[in-house]
This record gives structure tokens, C-alpha cells and sequence, in this order.
């Protein structure tokens, strides 16, 4: 099992070069930051989690400009969205922008996906899609993003993104497309990554008895044809070594780690974690 980290990725955080560098140096195997492109003020959607919403999540960066900066500073780094919210992009943009960031990093690119956990969000990007109707949508729009990585001249017709062929370039490096891991949780989610992702990506925080959950996935993977899909598990907080290697006999590929959100730490205060979890790097593997 690979040991990947997560960053808030705001100002306060290690600049995602210096993280980066850090992490390749102590033999982690990936940099995941996740995305907001901001913060409705209404406030009407509440924090999944449970209380106020840490404040770290109006500071976030840009993640693909951030893992650009990570990509650079590294050779064999692993660099990931976790997760990345392409309902909110331009879709020709979101692709271009992605294929680019392949290519510049070597095909390190993991794309994490996800439909968010705010409405109010979400409507600012597209009132054209109904909050019910997100999963659908997220479904369509990577169709079309794999259309416009793989084909000379893409097209797609669905119902909330359809376009005639066109020429869309570059192309990732990664052929025919990055793996694209699927950040939901609950049963339609599950679902919905069988269908559609290379990959399930959920947060331990919204599995409950893991073992159970896991399980009960790869039921519905190994009914669809697709009893090899790996799992990565995204478990923010501070899990113990033990909980880390029930991760790993339960057959995960990665588990990513991260100081919580509301840590409130300054970027030096990152390394004890980071060199912690890199003692345990070599005995998952």
C-alpha cells in the first residue's frame, strides 16, 4: 500500500513546491490537494463534517496551478486532485488545463473527481444543473473530458453537455487519459465510480466500519465485471499506524494523509507529521 499527503493548500500551508520536495525526499508516494473556487457567504449549505466550517477552506489556492508548482520540484512524485470539482469548470478549459499539467509532469497526474458538498456552489457554476441531478451531470462531464483527450476530433451529446466534433489539444501523456478516481462516498456514489472512474476515492470520515464498506463495494464492482478497481482512501485527521495497516490488509492500494483542516499549523509545524508518517512508509509497501 502507498502512503500519499494531503494539503489544505492555502497560503498558511508549505508552498506546494516545498511540500513536495519534502514528501519525495521521505519516500511518500503522492501530493493530493483538493478545490474551492469559493465560498457562497450565505452559509445555507451546512459543513458536512459538523460544526463551523474551518476557515481554511475559504483560503484554498488553485489546485492544478499549485500541483504545476509540485510537478516542478519533483521527479517521481505523484500528483493528485482530491478532489478536483469539474462541474465547475469550463468543460474545454478543465481539459486543456488537465492534458497540460500531464504532459509538463511527466504523466504524474492522478485526477480526483467529485461533485462537492455545496449547493450553493455548485448553482453560482451552473443553475442549469439541478442539485439532485449533480451525479449525472459529473458522469457526462467526464465523458466529454475523455472524449476530448482521446479523440482527434471529439464530440459528445448528453444532456448537460453536448458539442458537434471539435479539435481539442494537447493530449495527455498519459494515454488515453490520467486515471480518474472517483471521490464519493455512500452507495450511489459507489455506483456511480464502478460505472465511470478508474478508481473509488472515498474519505474515512463518510465510510463508518470500513471493513464493511469496502466490502460491500467491492460486491458491486465485482457485479459489474470490475473486481480489480483500486481503492484509495483519503483519511484526514491523524490514523494510527495500526489503523493504516487494516487499510492495507484490507487490500487498499493508498491511503492519503493529512493534517486536519482546522489544525491551524504554520508550514514548519507540517514536518513532525510528515516525518512520523514517513517512518511507516517502507513497512505498508
Amino acid at each position: 500500500m502507498e502512503l500519499g499527503f494531503s494539503s489544505m493548500n492555502t497560503p498558511e500551508d508549505p508552498e506546494p513546491d516545498v511540500l513536495a520536495r519534502w514528501l519525495e525526499e521521505r519516500g511518500f508516494e503522492s501530493l493530493w490537494v483538493g478545490e474551492h473556487s469559493h465560498i457562497p457567504t450565505s452559509r445555507q449549505t451546512p459543513y458536512p463534517a459538523g460544526g463551523d466550517l474551518p476557515p481554511q477552506y475559504l483560503r484554498m489556492m488553485d489546485p492544478l496551478v499549485s500541483l504545476t508548482a509540485a510537478a516542478c520540484a519533483t521527479q517521481r512524485l505523484l500528483i493528485g486532485s482530491g478532489v478536483a470539482l469539474p462541474l465547475e469548470h469550463d468543460l474545454f478549459e478543465f481539459a486543456k488545463s488537465v492534458a497540460t499539467l500531464d504532459r509538463l509532469s511527466g504523466g504524474r497526474l492522478q485526477l480526483g473527481v467529485g461533485v462537492g458538498w455545496n449547493e450553493e456552489e455548485l448553482a453560482n457554476h451552473r443553475p442549469d444543473i439541478p442539485w439532485s441531478q449533480r451525479y449525472r451531470a459529473l458522469a457526462e462531464c467526464i465523458g466529454a473530458l475523455r472524449a476530448l483527450w482521446a479523440d482527434d476530433e471529439s464530440e459528445f451529446h448528453g444532456r448537460f453537455y453536448d458539442f458537434d466534433p471539435v479539435w481539442s489539444y494537447p493530449k495527455p501523456l498519459q494515454r488515453p487519459h490520467p486515471p480518474v478516481l472517483c471521490g464519493t462516498g455512500r452507495k450511489l456514489g459507489s455506483t456511480h465510480a464502478v460505472a465511470w472512474a478508474d478508481a473509488w476515492m472515498p474519505m474515512d470520515i463518510a465510510l463508518g466500519d470500513v471493513a464493511k464498506k469496502v466490502g460491500r463495494f467491492r460486491e458491486i464492482a465485482t457485479a459489474a465485471g470490475r473486481d480489480d478497481m483500486p481503492i484509495t482512501i483519503v483519511a484526514f485527521g491523524d490514523p494510527s499506524p495500526n489503523t493504516l495497516r487494516r487499510y492495507r490488509d484490507l487490500g487498499v492500494k493508498r491511503v492519503v494523509v493529512g493534517a486536519p483542516p482546522n489544525s491551524g499549523h504554520d508550514p514548519i509545524a507540517a514536518l513532525p507529521f510528515i516525518d512520523r508518517y514517513a517512518e511507516l512508509v517502507d513497512e505498508l509497501r
